[in-house]
């Protein structure tokens, strides 16, 4: 069975281009400076229009996580178990995303992740994190 594969709008193409680069990219206004996850056509803080996209640092930390031990698909039964976590990026936005190549058991609130991408299509590109030895 394929996997699920997230459906590009106008919004989110430019994070997925990046991601394909192996970039991980995020919002900002030009008005307040403020960063931005998930992508969107405006400022949640000032309502400006006019956003811009920046490359983030792929650093952060975790700030909670579940460890998955039946499949949420069946597309993903090769993979159980693993871990899904929001992770607070450098940048001060919250990303929703998968823990890859890391020992789950030494996973924990606070510890410090990087970005790694998996290409799973010829278009997407999945930015995902794994533990890092940065503290």
């Amino acid at each position: 069975m394929s996997r699920p594969l997230p459906q590009p709008t106008a919004e989110t193409a430019p994070f997925w281009a990046a991601a394909r680069a192996g970039r991980l990219a995020i919002q900002r206004c030009t008005a307040c400076a403020r960063h931005q996850f998930y992508p969107r056509p405006f400022c949640t803080v000032c309502l400006c229009d006019d956003m811009e996209w920046i490359d983030a640092c792929g650093r952060g930390r975790i700030y909670t996580y579940t460890i998955c031990r039946i499949a949420a698909n069946p597309a993903m039964a090769d993979k159980v178990p693993y871990a899904i976590a929001m992770i607070d990026l450098a940048e001060g936005v919250r990303m929703l995303t998968q823990i890859v190549d890391s020992d789950l058991d030494q996973l924990s609130v606070g510890a410090p992740v990087e970005v790694v991408f998996e290409s799973i299509s010829d278009d997407i590109t999945l930015p995902q994190f794994k533990l890092s030895v940065a503290s």
